[in-house]
């Protein structure tokens, strides 16, 4: 498992951040992210960009700290972007 603190990053690099530890993780891994809430918005933007390639799991649920496990179950060709 990779864990990643996106608490120190500015707002503007956390997704990129997310999006580039998760295409590099091999198919099994899984990305754990640390966050200072609910990072929500994020997995619509997976479930956009990486349609059926993950799973995703709160190993914690706030208040204060959130950990989601993002674990890559399958192999998308072509992130998907507008």
């Amino acid at each position: 498992m990779i864990e990643l603190d996106v608490r120190p990053l500015p707002p503007g690099r956390k997704h990129t951040t997310i999006f580039e530890k998760y295409e590099a993780l091999a198919l099994g891994d899984t990305l754990r992210i640390i966050n200072d809430h609910d990072p929500r918005p994020l997995r619509f933007e997976l479930d956009h960009d990486y349609p059926n390639t993950f799973s995703w799991d709160y190993a914690q649920k706030g208040p204060d700290i959130w950990l989601v496990d993002i674990k890559k179950t399958a192999v998308l060709g072509e992130r998907v972007a507008d």
